[in-house]
């Protein structure tokens, strides 16, 4: 029998790239593939990537050059890329970077053992008519009891500064029966808690099925204890999802519902289309619903014609919300985006704005971790911690949580007491 083939992936960005990397792998698993831990082990490497933020480009020809002397060294050594980049700069990848093999669009990825065996072309960034989960073998890698469902893919909101459309396509959404069935097929393997994915994934319509029709179907599923969602838009925020807060308990209290500024000016021109009070008053809602629920969001700062006031807008909006965390950044030109064509403000006026940002969200995020202390939340394990005893999961919250329980086992969910808390992470000792 032939040792099998090692393949090495590193992944860049976000949940769905984490999601598209296990689903590579499984479909060049098929084909004889093992994952390994490093690129010198391996038979083949895929950077799958990301195209949303600064010089994404950049970090995979530089990451490109690093594998050349893997490929001098090791000829057979098949190179990949896959992601985003793949679907913006196809050809061109190959042009530059000779050492590539193949290049792989984010819905083309169930031709990857066609395209390594060579019965494909090496380029293929296409949107195929056909699904291609429809050509995905079954899931089979799991590293624990939570996994990502992809739900929904794609974006048909255009914002000025986004790529996502263009590299993604437009929204589609999964059937829900095809959904429903892998979620119990997890779940048969002992996974308790499903994230839902997609780009825009309160958009999911599956036939006449919403985004909560689906999550009250999934509850249903027994031995499913938690179902989340990710990444949302605020214009999607229906009344049966907010309602889906407050009265189904398997729906974890946490969102995450980006924003991106709190100028009404700048959400115009970055074609959000909400204002920063129509934002607000859906916050409102989800509140009245669900009133311990975390919020976390994502800011642009420094985009394209933003004033002092417009940022002070901004800030205003994150004093009135107060999150729990939220992920900000400099703007950054993304080529062919109308963004793109307007003049960028001065770095150091785009530095200073992103520090004092990320300063005030540093404060919230810090009392709203301080305030858990006391309380009594459920946490899932997730691992051994590294001190004796200690066990790590994520609460209810997604908050980290490092808990003193030395019987504890990963995959049980169980309920803990909040002793302290650091700017990242809880402390808590079991109880019941």
């Amino acid at each position: 029998m032939s040792e099998a083939k090692k393949l090495f992936i590193k992944t860049y960005g976000c949940q769905m790239n984490v999601y598209d990397s296990e689903r590579m792998a499984e479909a060049m698993g098929a084909s004889g593939y093992v994952l390994t831990d490093t690129a010198e082990d391996a038979d083949m490497v895929l950077l799958n990537t990301c195209h949303i933020r600064e010089k994404a480009s950049e970090k995979l020809y530089s990451d490109l050059g690093r594998l050349r002397p893997l490929k001098n060294a090791k000829p057979d050594l098949k190179i990949g890329v896959a992601g985003c980049v793949a679907q913006a700069e196809g050809q061109e990848i190959i042009r530059r970077m000779p050492l590539v093999d193949l290049v792989v669009g984010p819905q083309t990825y169930h031709r990857l053992p066609e395209m390594v065996a060579g019965t494909a072309p090496a380029v293929d960034t296409e949107f195929p008519l056909e699904d291609k989960f429809d050509h995905l073998p079954k899931r089979k890698a799991l590293r624990g009891p939570t996994a990502f469902l992809t739900v929904q893919e794609g974006c048909d909101k255009f914002c000025a500064f986004c790529v996502v459309p263009y590299t993604r396509g437009a929204e589609v959404s999964r059937p829900p029966e095809r959904l429903l069935t892998e979620a119990r097929d997890l779940v048969e393997r002992g996974v308790r808690e499903i994230t839902l994915l997609g780009q825009n994934v309160n958009a999911y319509h599956g036939g006449d099925w919403t985004l909560a029709k689906l999550v009250r179907e999934l509850a249903r599923i027994d031995g499913l204890e938690r179902i989340r969602y990710t990444t949302s838009h605020p214009n999607d925020m229906e009344d049966d999802l907010i309602a889906a807060h407050g009265d189904e308990p398997k729906l974890m209290p946490y969102l995450h519902l980006p924003v991106q500024s709190g100028s009404d000016r700048i959400l115009k021109a970055m074609n959000r289309k909400h204002t920063a009070e129509q934002y607000l008053r859906v916050i409102e809602r989800i509140r009245a619903a669900r009133p311990d629920i975390v919020l976390t969001s994502d800011f642009i700062v420094a985009f394209p014609g933003e004033t002092d006031a417009d940022h002070a807008a901004t800030l205003d909006l994150i004093r009135a919300v107060g999150y729990g965390a939220a992920f900000s950044f400099k703007y950054s030109a993304r080529p062919g985006t109308p963004a793109a064509e307007k003049p960028e403000l001065p770095a150091e006026v785009a530095d200073a704005r992103l520090q004092e940002l990320q300063a005030l969200i540093t404060q919230q995020q810090q009392a709203v971790q301080q305030a858990m202390v006391g309380r009594e939340v459920g946490v899932l394990y997730e691992k051994v911690g590294r001190l004796p005893g200690q066990m790590v999961g994520k609460s209810d919250h997604l908050h980290a949580v490092h808990v003193d329980d030395p019987a504890g086992r990963v995959g049980e969910l169980v309920r803990v007491r909040v002793t302290g808390a650091s700017t990242n992470s809880l402390a808590a000792v079991r109880i019941g």
